[in-house]
């Protein structure tokens, strides 16, 4: 289906330092893997940027060995690019990338999604309908950073409910790519307001018992991300790696 709305204008987030590692938790590698891991997927570093070590190392107050480390986990999930005697880069999005990982995203979701229509708590209801009280509050107060953190604490609600342990992992795993494309969709005129309305339509149709409802609705919220990206893609090709022309699987 032809998206109606288009992207125009592309306001990427001021970069700011780096998160102390005392904001994180675990060994002195996984805390400066957080702390880059935070900045690549909030576009503080942007696609493209060179990851320097000496910098990160004199920012954070550790030694070369644990940014290594934090750098090839990194590189793991694709998120950073290691070129051999060039330099170590921020990797650029990748539509071949998102659409995949929205796909998995969405077949996940979607099952969870009508499995928690059915099984829902009460206790489990007021949770989502707390979160939903403090999405509108911060899109009143035009928190679009607080709201797209708690938009996605919603989603992972919804996939803990399901019971099963490793269904946000799973989820997190697929998202990776996708989650840094969002932060330039969110900003975009009339698409926050837009997204709180769909989020709402969900928990309606969980309150109903209604799993069709609910994964309908959810499909179509899902569904949104990629019509936005594509002309983005276009717009800021410096932001995109050069994959345009691999056509969509059908």
């Amino acid at each position: 289906m032809p998206v109606q709305e288009v992207v125009v204008e592309v306001d990427l987030p001021q970069p700011h330092p780096l998160r102390p590692l005392s904001s994180f938790r675990g060994s002195l590698a996984q805390k400066v893997y957080g702390s880059l891991r935070e900045a690549i997927l909030s576009l503080s570093l942007r696609p493209g940027d060179i990851i320097r070590k000496p910098e990160i190392c004199a920012t954070l107050g550790v030694s070369r060995s644990p940014v290594s480390e934090a750098v090839a986990r990194l590189a793991g999930e694709h998120l950073v690019n290691i070129v051999p005697q060039a330099g170590t880069y921020v990797t650029r999005l990748s539509l071949a990338e998102i659409r995949e990982g929205a796909f998995l995203r969405e077949a996940l979701e979607l099952a969870a999604v009508e499995r928690v229509a059915l099984t829902a708590t009460d206790e489990q209801l007021v949770q989502l309908r707390r979160n939903l009280r403090l999405q509108a509050a911060l899109l009143e107060d035009k928190d679009f950073a607080g709201f797209y953190q708690t938009d996605a604490a919603m989603h992972e609600l919804i996939l803990s409910f399901t019971g099963f342990k490793r269904m946000a992992v799973l989820a997190d795993t697929a998202w990776v790519q996708v989650n840094r494309a969002r932060q330039l969709i969110l900003p975009q005129p009339g698409r926050v307001e837009a997204t709180l309305i769909e989020h709402q339509v969900i928990l309606a149709a969980i309150e109903a018992r209604d799993p069709e409802a609910a994964r309908s609705a959810t499909q179509l919220h899902l569904g949104k991300l990629i019509g936005f990206l594509e002309p983005l893609a276009q717009k800021r090709p410096d932001l995109f790696e050069s994959d345009l022309s691999k056509p969509e699987p059908s």
